[in-house]
């Protein structure tokens, strides 16, 4: 810069000018910059932000339509809380079940079977795979998008016995029902998807010790959850019984997701769930007993089987993540040669 025409007070006092004026542009900048990196809408630190945003999401067969979600959930995922006006729809108590056919095996496409309908109206799927007289079930993903890892592993497995059919005994017929909360799986992977679209847990909804509240310490409680107004009062736990009482079931897992281990399922546990809990403790480094936190479990599912005589366990998966598939195909096979005593 040439400042050969000013004089000495006029070059002192441009020169002064220059440097506040960069000072001042110097820190504007600054704040803009601070401005752009902040985030104006902070994860809550109830959250944990891989299961908001996981790097890799599981993909999902597309089994229904946008059409048919509810219009009191955003189609983006969102912390906010289930509206309270969902809860409690009037329904009849203990609906009279219709007898069921048995589902027969798949077909050469291994299409699925619908036994039922969710509160949002998305099927509930149940994949065959064998013939046998011997019936053994897989239900996963009671907890929907908050337990998605568990749908995950079902998909894993189905996928796993088309290719390799004789993976199952001849004397067994294996039913894998990849979803039992669907509606919670479609709105959010992660803590908004735990219940189904009426706000219930359907993990406390089956009529085994059913309390309409219970003490929540040491239990699972980061969202509004309810046990709903009366015993089987849900659509996709009405399904089940049907099913399971029209088509008997030799022993059960349902999967959960994540680390306490393997429960036994009945009131007290049932000596043959029992049996089947320590035999998969056995093949893997599930813990049984189980990792005891204080909760008290009421209107469980597996308990609700193992009051019908079917020998049932409720296994959790390592992480919210991970499907564990190489240990469970071994779980797997615990469950197809499990006999009673």
């Amino acid at each position: 810069m040439d400042l050969g025409g000013f004089s000495i007070r006029q070059k002192n006092t441009l020169i002064v000018l220059i440097v506040t004026t960069i000072a001042v542009l110097s820190g504007l900048g600054f704040t803009v910059a601070q401005s752009i990196n902040s985030n104006p809408y902070p994860i809550s630190p109830t959250l944990n932000p891989t299961l908001l945003t996981p790097l890799a999401l599981p993909s999902f067969p597309a089994t229904w339509t946008p059409e048919a979600s509810p219009t009191d959930y955003p189609s983006e995922p969102t912390s906010t809380p289930i509206p309270t006006k969902t809860l409690f729809p009037s329904l009849t108590p203990y609906p009279t079940l219709e007898a069921n056919s048995t589902i027969p095996p798949q077909d050469e496409k291994g299409s699925p079977s619908v036994i039922g309908t969710s509160v949002a109206g998305r099927p509930l799927e149940v994949f065959r795979f064998g013939t046998g007289p011997s019936n053994r079930m897989i239900v996963a993903d009671i907890h929907g998008g908050n337990e998605w890892n568990t749908a995950t592993l079902a998909d894993q497995l189905i996928e796993y016995l088309r290719k390799n059919p004789d993976f199952v005994p001849p004397d067994d017929s294996l039913y894998i029902l990849r979803t039992l909360n669907p509606d919670g799986l479609a709105r959010f992977l992660g803590l908004d998807g735990r219940v189904n679209d009426n706000g219930v847990d359907l993990n406390r909804n089956w009529d085994a010790d059913w309390k309409p509240e219970w003490n929540r310490d040491g239990c699972w409680d980061y969202r509004k959850t309810t046990a709903g107004p009366y015993p089987n009062s849900e659509p996709e736990t009405q399904a089940l019984i049907n099913f399971l009482l029209t088509t008997p079931m030799d022993a059960l897992i349902s999967y959960h997701s994540a680390a306490l281990g393997v429960f036994a399922g009945g009131i007290p546990p049932d000596p043959n769930s029992i049996r089947l809990a320590k035999q998969i403790a056995e093949v893997s480094d599930y813990p049984y007993p189980p990792i005891y936190t204080g909760c008290i479990y009421t209107g469980a599912l597996v308990d609700w089987t193992s009051v019908q005589g079917i020998p049932s366990v409720d296994l959790e998966l390592t992480n919210h993540l991970d499907t564990d598939f190489d240990v469970n195909l071994k779980v797997l096979k615990v469950l197809l040669n499990f006999s009673r005593e």
